[in-house]
């Protein structure tokens, strides 16, 4: 009865130390989509900013200290991170996207029941998560 070696069970990439370069790069991913996210309304930035958070904090001190330091950052993850809860502005832009999107898909869907029973699930769902699930906190002055 032979053991594997616990190695075997991590990827090609994590065992070959490409761990940080890959977490970096999600990290930029994550970034650049939350920067076109915040400037385009039908794209949400704050899970692509969460992605950029979560990658800089694996991949690089360097890349995380600047990133935690940006008005970016601070304007749209500061006190989600930091367990305070997240404005009324931020709640509303985010479940209006959330809203439109849904709806675009429920008009897609116009034949199929399923799917708009699924979508309509979805969309409820994070609707209360942002009106019971997150704490709205007051807007902070800038």
């Amino acid at each position: 009865n032979k053991e594997m070696h616990p190695l075997f069970f991590r990827p090609l990439c994590f065992r070959l130390g490409m761990k940080k370069p890959l977490f970096i790069i999600l990290g930029l991913m994550g970034l650049g989509l939350g920067v076109i996210g915040a400037a385009v309304p039908l794209l949400p930035a704050f899970p692509f900013l969460v992605l950029a958070a979560f990658g800089f904090a694996r991949g690089s001190d360097r890349l995380h200290q600047w990133f935690i330091n940006t008005r970016l950052y601070k304007k749209n993850l500061e006190s989600f991170v930091a367990g305070r809860g997240m404005t009324r502005g931020a709640k509303i832009r985010m479940a209006m996207t959330v809203t439109l999107v849904m709806f675009i898909g429920f008009i897609v869907m116009r034949r199929i029941l399923w799917g708009r029973i699924v979508l309509g699930v979805v969309w409820l769902g994070h609707i209360l998560l942002f009106v019971f699930g997150i704490k709205t906190i007051p807007n902070s002055k800038e």
